[in-house]
């Protein structure tokens, strides 16, 4: 089964920009459907985006839309996150997310594995 690994998370002021990784080992991302997903303590772990597993095809939700950018390296067998124009409401633990299917579903019960998570602080 593949293990997912999220790196990349800090600390940055509002307005600015952060790249999280998620590397994959004992699978291939590109056999899977991939997602990010976000976590404030005390709060249900929200979707952000997935990167469907045929025919490259992103999805985001209404909140990161034209902010984040969800993409996937064959190569390096990595998902990337790149996140824009941060606002203090994207604080938050973000963690990285698989599943075999190919249905484009949200949900994070859909989702079988998922990364340790990698904390992410933006300051007003």
């Amino acid at each position: 089964q593949v293990q997912l690994v999220e790196s990349g998370g800090g600390l940055v002021q509002a307005g600015g920009s952060l790249r999280l990784s998620c590397a994959a080992s004992g699978g291939t991302v590109s056999t899977y459907t991939m997602g990010w997903f976000r976590q404030v303590r005390g709060e249900e772990r929200e979707f952000i985006a997935t990167f469907l597993r045929f025919g490259g095809i992103t999805y985001y939700a209404d909140s990161v839309k034209g902010r984040f950018t969800i993409s996937r390296d064959n190569a390096k067998n990595t998902l990337y996150l790149q996140m824009n124009s941060l606002k203090s409401e994207d604080t938050a633990v973000y963690y990285c997310a698989a599943k075999r299917s190919p249905v484009l579903d949200t949900t994070k019960t859909s989702y079988d594995y998922w990364g340790q998570g990698t904390q992410v602080t933006v300051s007003p």
